[in-house]
């Protein structure tokens, strides 16, 4: 059973959720927390990660580093995405049974589910049918995660639970024209074309200074320093002008949302208080004897959707820009309904409180901050 003082790896601590995560153990008075940034441990090596856990001991790890962007980046980077995503799993999970860790919970991704699964999606849909190819190598990584924690509790009696979150924003997002995820990109955009709609070119340098757009097929990259008609080209590249911002897809594509503060908040929820045996309570046997066991990893989610384009007009509406909002069906939609059954995790104790209206509004706050952690141009 973990205490205040045991000590916990957060792998990923200053991503998105690793961070809420982080902030929610210490709110809750775990000070005794591990974490190293990317520079100073790099979990794509098997020798590194060996020696770190050689040397720190966790007695529970939280596995919340991953490799993800957005849709055009999982289609266009797949090998980089299967293959880190598979490297970081096999790394840190593999070293966290070596060395004896007593409590590990990996977060993982809905995307696991197939393109055509029922709807709300619950955790026995799991490779029932073909998944959504757009980020296909993603999700096979991410279930290859869960069906290692599985695993090793199936053979080792280990205690390594498999979360999988809805789409997630919040504090600490990235907010990448191209490869962030969909809230936050839209966010950005619109804020840049409410500046650019406005003249204020002040507030337009800030933001590219702190976060610099590039086109890397043109080798040309924006900053605070660019002038104005480099600027422009470049936000026009992206779909941003004075006028108008183009998003891709039609709009049409149903999403559930969750504030990344909730999903670590049930994330740690899991964590305390909820074991791999509460999960896994529904055993078959099929026609050669054998017991089998799956399904044991737990949606978490609102359970609550709203269209690609509702949640945009909402931003429009948050940030108060004058301008029109086009869509680029050109692009891809992905899967065009994707709703978590979530009653697992209400049986285990845990229900959101955040709606998606507030969640924006909080983003945005946030956004105008300045803050800048996980962006690279």
């Amino acid at each position: 059973m973990l205490t205040p003082t045991s000590k916990i790896y957060v792998a990923g601590h200053n991503g998105l959720v690793g961070s809420a995560i982080w902030k929610n153990l210490q709110q809750r008075g775990y000070q005794n927390l591990v974490g190293k940034s990317h520079r100073e441990l790099d979990l794509l090596d098997p020798l590194a990660v060996k020696e770190f856990f050689d040397r720190e001991q966790p007695e529970a790890v939280i596995l919340a580093a991953a490799h993800v962007g957005g849709i055009m980046a999982n289609l266009r980077y797949r090998a980089d995405f299967i293959y880190q995503n598979l490297q970081i799993q096999q790394n840190v999970i593999g070293e966290a049974w070596k060395h004896g860790v007593q409590k590990l919970l990996f977060l993982g991704s809905t995307c696991i589910y197939p393109k055509e699964a029922p709807q709300p999606m619950r955790e026995d849909c799991l490779l029932t049918s073909p998944l959504e190819y757009t980020n296909e190598p993603y999700a096979i990584a991410k279930i290859a995660g869960l069906k290692m924690c599985e695993s090793f509790n199936l053979q080792y009696g280990t205690n390594y639970i498999a979360v999988m979150p809805t789409n997630l924003y919040g504090p600490n997002d990235n907010f990448h024209l191209e490869n962030s995820h969909v809230l936050p990109a839209m966010i950005r955009k619109i804020h840049l074309a409410k500046c650019l709609n406005e003249g204020n070119w002040e507030a337009v340098r800030r933001d590219v200074g702190l976060r610099p757009v590039s086109i890397p097929q043109e080798n040309i990259r924006i900053d605070e320093t660019s002038s104005e008609d480099d600027i422009l080209h470049v936000l026009a590249y992206y779909g941003i002008t004075p006028h108008s911002v183009t998003l891709w897809g039609s709009g049409a594509p149903m999403r559930e949302f969750l504030w990344s503060e909730e999903m670590a908040d049930a994330s740690v929820h899991v964590l305390l208080n909820v074991d791999f045996k509460d999960t896994c309570t529904h055993a078959t046997t099929n026609s050669d004897g054998i017991t089998e066991w799956r399904n044991c990893h737990i949606n978490v989610g609102t359970g609550k959707e709203i269209s690609i384009r509702q949640a945009a007009e909402l931003i429009v509406n948050e940030i108060d820009f004058a301008g029109e909002l086009c869509w680029d069906r050109s692009k891809p939609d992905g899967t065009l309904k994707k709703l978590t059954d979530v009653s697992k995790l209400h049986s285990l104790g845990w229900h959101h409180k955040i709606e998606i209206e507030e969640g924006i509004h909080r983003l945005y706050q946030w956004y105008l901050q300045g803050i800048c952690i996980n962006h690279q141009s």
